[in-house]
This record gives C-alpha cells, sequence and structure tokens, in this order.
C-alpha cells in the first residue's frame, strides 16, 4: 500500500549490543566484545581513542560522527573491521567499516505481508539472476515472476564474504550485504519493490560458522569459538556465551527490522551446536522474533536433515525444508542411489507414498541413523517446503546438471512440476525451474589460491563418491559462476510452453487450492498406490478434497473406467506412462 509520507524511520531500526549504532543528536555509541585484549581503540577517520572495558568483557565509546564516515577497531595494535558492520568502506571484509544509519533510509510504502499458506517460495542466486548480478538487476524481473504466480523469494546468502563471487554461505561480516550485489539502501529498494509487486523477501542466512577468510573474529574474540565444537565448515562457535547469543540474536533482529524482510531461512540448523546452553540459540532467536510485533507475519524456515519438526510444533518455525521429495523424485526418475539417495533405492514410489501421506518420507526416528525425534503428523501440510531441485542438488554435482537433462522423457518433470505446485505443501522453485532451465549451475567462490585448492579437494572427497566422478569445474574460475547464469533460451518455445505451465498451475493453485488450507485439516490424507508408478493422494479439508492421480512410468495396473471431471491434467491418467490429473471437490 502506498503512503502520502514516508514511513516512521525508527521502525526499522534494531539497536545492536555490538558495533556502531546511531543515537539521537549525530552521536553514535561503539561496542566491541573483545573479552581478552589488552586494549581496545577506535579509529574514527584515521583518529585513535582508547575504549573503555566493562566487566563482561565489551569495549565501549560515544562519539559524534557523520553517517557513511569509516571506522574500525584497534585490538592490541591490530586494526579490524567492526564485526556487526552494516557496510564496509570498501570491497575488502578485513577492510574499514562504514557508519550506516538506518533510520535515513526512506521506506514510502506500507506492507503488511502475506500469510504463509499463499506462498510459493523462488529460490534465487542474487549474483547470477541476472546478468548485472545486484539488487537494482533483480527489481526487473519482479514483474515477471509476479505475473507467474511467485508470492516469496527465498534468497541465498548475502552477507559480505572474501571476493565477488561465492554462494554466500561463507559470510565474514554477517549484517552486511555483500557490496557486489549494491549497498544496504539498494537492498531495502529492491525489498520494497518485491513487496508492491505482492511477494514476501525471506533471506537464507548462515548461523553455524564463518568464512575461513575475510573474517578477523576468531583473533579478535577467541572466547566466541569452541574448538570443541567444530563443524564440516570451521571453527565451531560458542554459543553458550552471552555475547555471543547476542551476537546473532541482534543479527537475526537487525536483517528482519531494518530490511523489512518477511522471514529467514536458517541453513543447516543441525550444526547450529549448543550442548551447554538451554534453551539452545535458536529457540531464543525464534522466541525473539515472536515476542515481537513486525506489523506483518515473519515467516521462520528451517534446513534441517534430521526430519524433527520439534520447533514447528512450538509454534517457533513456520516450516522446514523437505528434502525427501527432491530425493524421492531424484531417485525414481534418474535411477541415482549415491549417498543420502541409498535411503530411497529400495521402493522411491513408495517413499513418495509416504511424503504424501504424512509430510516427510522418513520419520525423524527413522532417519539413519536414527536420531530421537517427533513425529510429523497432524501438522499443517504447509509446515513442509518441497522442492525438486536447489543449489545444493544442482551445484553440488560435478556437472551442475539441472533435473531435466538427467531424465530420458521430458514430460516426467512436467508431471511432477505439476504434482509439486498443485499439492497442499509450499512449493520452492529453484531459479530457471519455471520456464525449463536446462543450463547448468555449479559451486563458485572467489578465495584464496590455497582456500581454492582446500575447497576443491573437500568436494571431490565428498561428492565424487556419490557420483562416481571428480571432474569438478574450478570453482575459483570466474568462467565457473559465468556458466552458472540461467535463462538461456528465455526466448524459445519451449521456455515459453513452461511459463505457461508454471502460471497455469499457480493460477489454479491460488484460486482453487488455497481457500481449502484456510479451512482447515479435516483429517489424514489417503494414499493409495495404484501400481509400481502410480498413485493417488486425497487431502481432506473442511471446505472440501484435494486430490491428485500421479503416474511416473506407469499407468495404473487397473485403470479407472470412468474418471472424475478435473481441475487440471496432463496426458491420460489411464493409459500415459507420465500422467497427471487434479480434481477440487467440495461437500
Amino acid at each position: 500500500m502506498r503512503c502520502e509520507s514516508p514511513v516512521a524511520p525508527h521502525a526499522f531500526h534494531h539497536p545492536k549490543l555490538w558495533g556502531a549504532e546511531p543515537l539521537d543528536g549525530g552521536s553514535w555509541r561503539f561496542a566491541l566484545w573483545a573479552p581478552e585484549a589488552r586494549e581496545v581503540q577506535l579509529d574514527l577517520g584515521g583518529t585513535r581513542e582508547p575504549m573503555v572495558r566493562d566487566a563482561d568483557g565489551f569495549w565501549h565509546l560515544t562519539r559524534r560522527e557523520r553517517a557513511a564516515a569509516s571506522y574500525e577497531f584497534v585490538v592490541d595494535g591490530h586494526a579490524t573491521p567492526d564485526p556487526v558492520a552494516r557496510a564496509q568502506a570498501g570491497m575488502d571484509p578485513l577492510g574499514p567499516s562504514r557508519l550506516v544509519d538506518p533510520r535515513r533510509h526512506a521506506w514510502t510504502s506500507e506492507w503488511r505481508g502475506r500469510p504463509w499458506d499463499e506462498a510459493v517460495l523462488y529460490e534465487l542466486h542474487l549474483g547470477t539472476f541476472t546478468s548485472e548480478g545486484t539488487f537494482a538487476g533483480a527489481m526487473r524481473r519482479l514483474p515477471e515472476l509476479a505475473g507467474l504466480g511467485i508470492t516469496a523469494l527465498e534468497i541465498m546468502p548475502v552477507a559480505h564474504g572474501p571476493g565477488t563471487r561465492g554462494w554466500g554461505y561463507d559470510g565474514a561480516l554477517l549484517a552486511a550485504p555483500h557490496p557486489a550485489y549494491g549497498t544496504p539502501d539498494e537492498m531495502k529498494r529492491f525489498v520494497e519493490a518485491a513487496q508492491a509487486h505482492g511477494i514476501m523477501v525471506i533471506l537464507d542466512i548462515v548461523l553455524n560458522h564463518f568464512s575461513p577468510e575475510g573474517s578477523d573474529l576468531e583473533r579478535v574474540a577467541p572466547r566466541f569459538f569452541d574448538p570443541d565444537n567444530a563443524t564440516p565448515w570451521g571453527t565451531g562457535i560458542a554459543f553458550h556465551e552471552p555475547a555471543v547469543r547476542s551476537f546473532f540474536t541482534d543479527l537475526v533482529l537487525g536483517w528482519i527490522t531494518e530490511y523489512r524482510l518477511d522471514g529467514l531461512r536458517f541453513d543447516a540448523i543441525h550444526e547450529i551446536r549448543d550442548p551447554r546452553s538451554n534453551p539452545e540459540l535458536l529457540v531464543e532467536i525464534a522466541r525473539a522474533v515472536r515476542a515481537r510485533d513486525f506489523g506483518r507475519p515473519i515467516h521462520l524456515i528451517a534446513e534441517d536433515p534430521r526430519n524433527d519438526p520439534w520447533l514447528i510444533r512450538d509454534g517457533l518455525l513456520t516450516a522446514v525444508w523437505d528434502d525427501d521429495f527432491h530425493h524421492a523424485i531424484h531417485t525414481l526418475l534418474t535411477g541415482e542411489t549415491g549417498d543420502y539417495l541409498a535411503d530411497f533405492a529400495n521402493d522411491p514410489m513408495g517413499r513418495l507414498e509416504r511424503l504424501l501421506g504424512h509430510g516427510f518420507a522418513w520419520e525423524a526416528s527413522e532417519v539413519p541413523p536414527p536420531e530421537p525425534g517427533l513425529p510429523a503428523y497432524g501438522l499443517s501440510w504447509t509446515a513442509f517446503v518441497v522442492h525438486k531441485q536447489n543449489h545444493d542438488q544442482t551445484g553440488n554435482r560435478p556437472d551442475g546438471a539441472r533435473l531435466l537433462t538427467l531424465v530420458e522423457d521430458p514430460r516426467a518433470i512436467e508431471i511432477v512440476h505439476a504434482l509439486q505446485l498443485a499439492a497442499p505443501f509450499v512449493p520452492m522453485l529453484w531459479m530457471g525451474e519455471e520456464e525449463g532451465e536446462r543450463g547448468p549451475f555449479h559451486y563458485f567462490c572467489d578465495v584464496s589460491d590455497d582456500l581454492a585448492r582446500k575447497v576443491t579437494e573437500g568436494r571431490e572427497k565428498q561428492f565424487g563418491r556419490m557420483f562416481g566422478r571428480t571432474d569438478f569445474p574450478d570453482a575459483n574460475d570466474p568462467a565457473t559462476m559465468e556458466a552458472s547464469r540461467p535463462f538461456t533460451a528465455s526466448g524459445s518455445e519451449h521456455a515459453r510452453h513452461w511459463r505457461e505451465l508454471t502460471r497455469r498451475l499457480l493460477a489454479l493453485r491460488h484460486e482453487r487450492i488455497v481457500p481449502l488450507f484456510r479451512s482447515g485439516r479435516a483429517g489424514p490424507a489417503q494414499v493409495v498406490r495404484q501400481g509400481r508408478f502410480s498413485l493417488s493422494a486425497a487431502w481432506p479439508f473442511e471446505a472440501g478434497t484435494l486430490t491428485a492421480h500421479v503416474n511416473l512410468g506407469a499407468p495404473p495396473d487397473d485403470p479407472p473406467a470412468l474418471l472424475p471431471a478435473n481441475d487440471f491434467a496432463l496426458g491420460d491418467i489411464a493409459r500415459d506412462p507420465y500422467a497427471f490429473l487434479l480434481t477440487v471437490s467440495h461437500p
């Protein structure tokens, strides 16, 4: 909704315990947690002044300064950036930081958000989404996505890390947008533009590690880290420390508040290891979010391979990535069974049957190796975010191949596309899927030669076994990122066909299926196997029943003599090996 005057600026400022915070009257409060340091100074515009230590290990100083001025901390003689800087003075994450007053950004519209049941997610990597690879460039494509029926963007991490290329999961300054994408104000303009098209913006963030390059925090505050609690990507974090918990809680609240985000996706929460804390950090963070009134719904999504929905049952998280949908579909259509796909190898259609009826193909207590956890039974269907590919499932392959290039019959992907977009779960498309993109998406980075060599060795070891090949492209070569840009044939008949299929399915979803969600569940799903590669699923709601018939390799063993009237169909469900039929019936 447009406003005649800018929105109140203080509504978009979250004061943090760490870092540089604007005060009234042109002053700034500076704070750094460095409990082991002997001396800390503030370098403000080239002038150094000593800071004062408190009993908790924070060093403080208040000074007048203009916004946009450069500053850094000097810890025992070593200059270091603000770990929670909102921006850097340049491209180097180890260089000086820049003062940013979030109250000065002119928001020109109101936004009340959207309910989660309307969510159709679209995962994108900002740097490859357009030729510019910037927030400003991405704004150009928003009308097209809105016209297709996309209602939410899930943006891969944008935190400032080393170099100018990367996926974003190795951030160094977690509160600062990477300058390769644009300034904080440019990111805010992008968010506001998306919301003006009715599109929510959800940011993917990483709380379990820092980049091995570009971060100075381990030297500045060794107590921030826990070497005995390592993750696959770096030194573990001492989440039990109060200052560390404040760091991450303020980080989350800052992104949501100052960038007017509609939610966050927490990466790999099973690696936010927190054995000495009660409550766990993510619980504390989610409670802090839920305790605030942002004037719009805030949607919190988790990636958690344990398939344990306890945070959803407690009302803290909104949804979880449901990788089981990808694993069942991928194994079924490609025959690949390496690594984590082995758990789906014996009967992938049976695993899909289980997922359609329960939400997960494997419950938490069944996930190999077994871990204690709560069942998913009875949760809202929209608590599960389903995808048939994403950045991991394409980019971690040696060839970066998309699913459409791995199957013999492309009709199979059209049928899965229909099932994904019409089922009662929340669908997530990976950028390019909406138009049947065939081009690759690779892993890429911009780091030192030594780290690049270690990255290559690690990826060959981790994923080479899975795919039986180690011919990964050079992740550090700029050409690898350039080869990963989608929309390589947007003007083709193939792309037009796929966009129209996507548009039709999402129009049906918004008009006929979403209203069922709002009426509430009316009992368990009824999923019936009708052959080796055929099944039907019925999801009852108070306002009606959603029923899907799916063939993914062969028609039913006993085709029905009379098919019901349908709201959407692809192929002949009684005869074709790949077919889909959907009905929405009302009492």
